[in-house]
């Protein structure tokens, strides 16, 4: 028989040992965990990701990062944070979005607590839209229940059946809690190439009359943006009650990118490949994509969006 005090010192170390394993910091260095109450973002890492990753987006950058970081320092928000992203194919919107949710959870677009939803796949048929509203509902429901701080991002937003998107709006409104759940500490990004012409004639008004591209401001384009999505028809905005509602944090907008933009978009492909930058090869990757408008030939009507592919080309080189 075992001594009494032989067994007791094995059920002390079998506790300790217990309690030890199931430590939030022993567990959650090998299982991914959501992000404790008072985590903060750090600053200046996001800073330098956009800094670094992110070309020709001054407003994006800057709007993104001051609303993130205002959201993140904020211990009692009222409301998710709502960012709407727009502009062309290739000008960084899906670029931002993962580095934000890299930056929320290190997994980034691995994360369990990072959900993407694309329209096209998601939500493809226009006559099961109330079975999509009532599944998107029940996904956030749950994902939020499990980690408050989770992420959705809803990409292809032009692409998206109007009324679909309607479904989140009470978790998006500026409630304590529904049914129970408080989804305050959510994040909440769309992405939609609506509204691309409007930011493209904005910019290409500002280079007419000889203004810096720099010294566009948010207010320039916002209040348009924000009308031009609501009632557009090929939009899953169109009339959403998201918008009417102002639950909208920010309309950001992308402006169409610059000869000098896709060179800096193919050095950080040759950096992140391994390869010396040759700006032979630099200069020849730019010079092969199209530019528009046809006269000026200005911006880059793809943005940086082919530019791996037309690299692929020049890898002998």
């Amino acid at each position: 028989a075992l001594e009494p005090l032989s067994v007791g010192l094995a059920i002390g170390v079998a506790s300790a040992l217990t309690g030890y394993l199931s430590h939030p910091r022993f567990y959650c260095s090998y299982v991914e965990c959501c992000p404790r109450d008072g985590r903060r973002l750090n600053a200046s890492a996001l800073k330098a990701q956009l800094d670094n990753r992110l070309f020709g987006q001054h407003l994006a950058k800057d709007v993104v990062l001051k609303a993130v970081l205002g959201f993140s320092n904020n211990p009692s928000p009222k409301k998710p944070l709502m960012l709407s992203l727009h502009g062309w194919a290739g000008t960084g919107k899906n670029f931002l979005s993962q580095i934000l949710a890299e930056n929320v959870h290190p997994a980034g677009l691995r994360s369990k607590f990072v959900h993407l939803f694309l329209a096209t796949l998601h939500f493809p048929h226009h006559d099961q839209v109330k079975l999509y509203k009532e599944q998107l509902q029940n996904w956030i429901r749950g994902n939020v229940s499990a980690c408050p701080s989770s992420v959705f991002i809803f990409d292809e937003m032009d692409k998206m059946h109007p009324g679909v998107i309607d479904a989140i709006k009470p978790f998006l409104d500026y409630y304590e809690e529904v049914d129970g759940v408080s989804y305050r500490k959510a994040i909440f990004i769309f992405l939609s190439n609506a509204g691309g012409d409007l930011i493209n004639k904005a910019a290409l008004d500002f280079w007419t009359s000889g203004k810096r591209r720099e010294d566009i401001q948010l207010k320039d384009l916002e209040p348009m943006l924000s009308v031009g999505v609501f009632n557009n028809k090929n939009s899953g905005l169109w009339h959403s009650s998201i918008i009417d509602r102002n639950l909208i944090d920010y309309f950001v907008p992308f402006l169409p990118l610059e000869h000098r933009h896709v060179k800096m978009c193919v050095r950080a492909e040759m950096t992140a490949r391994g390869y010396v930058v040759d700006e032979e090869v630099v200069q020849a990757v730019a010079d092969e994509m199209t530019y528009f408008p046809k006269e000026q030939k200005i911006y880059s009507d793809k943005g940086c969006k082919t530019v791996q592919a037309k690299l692929d080309i020049h890898e002998d080189l």
